[in-house]
């Protein structure tokens, strides 16, 4: 079951990797070895920080994946990077960071974008792309509490090639009772889809979403455009705005 962290200052620690698994062909999952891990909770995430050689440094901020994990040489996390086109981080992570090569980590960071399996109202999880990181952490944690709290959960990608933990996804749509897995796709969609690919609409969330007088927690997370697109839509329907949680990205990462 996640715990939430001890309140203390953050500080940098240094962690290493000790796997990767490719989930696209644009988007990695690093394991992350990281000694004296405080623990979080679903839905937080953590800065990573690179120095180069002349000492110059960039960060950027990541999704945790999944809940922390003993291994053997201590706690592991994972966060799962997309590839930003001219970025300056994530291809470094994706090409050249090497298992056994150092990190510096800062967290976990977020109070607000999180769920507790204490909570027991009905959810929604809406991600566009890589917004899916936050909310398949929220989907193990539902697992891994043992929890039957009413999950749902829409995903807009551009096309199949692009769904992140596809394998994963499908495990759990089939076995985790309570959990609906939904996909919409808005470049191409795969044989026997019903409909035209298309943007998120008011259909979309009003189909696969929650009634609002159930008072459910809604979580989006994906690209700033997208999280507002669908947050006004999830507040036209009559949710209430503090039961609307959102994060979002930018197109530099």
């Amino acid at each position: 079951m996640a715990t939430a962290p001890a309140r203390a200052p953050l500080t940098w620690r240094v962690a290493r990797l000790v796997e990767r698994r490719v989930e696209t062909a644009t988007a990695q999952t690093l394991v992350l070895e990281v000694p004296d891990w405080p623990g979080h909770l679903p839905g937080q995430h953590v800065d990573l920080r690179l120095t180069a050689p002349d000492g110059y440094q960039a960060a950027r901020s990541y999704s945790l994946a999944g809940p922390v994990v003993d291994g053997p040489g201590g706690p592991r996390v994972e966060v799962t990077v997309q590839r930003v086109h001219d970025g300056e981080v994530s291809p470094y992570l994706i090409d050249t960071y090497a298992v056994g090569d150092p990190v510096e980590i800062r967290g976990p960071i977020g109070g607000w974008f999180v769920w507790r399996p204490q909570d027991t109202a009905p959810v929604l999880l809406v991600g566009g792309g890589s917004g899916i990181v936050p909310l398949m952490a929220i989907v193990r944690a539902r697992r891994a509490a043992g929890s039957m709290t009413p999950f749902r959960l829409l995903y807009s990608v551009r096309t199949p090639d692009d769904v992140i933990y596809a394998e994963e996804l499908r495990r759990r749509g089939r076995d985790d009772l309570g959990l609906d897995v939904a996909y919409l796709y808005t470049r191409q969609a795969p044989e026997g889809w019903r409909g035209e690919p298309h943007r998120i609409g008011l259909a979309d969330v009003n189909n696969h979403g929650w009634p609002a007088d159930l008072e459910p927690l809604n979580y989006v997370c994906g690209p700033t455009g997208f999280v507002e697109t669908v947050a006004d839509l999830l507040v036209g329907l009559g949710h209430q705005p503090r039961r609307v949680k959102t994060e979002r990205f930018g197109p530099t990462g």
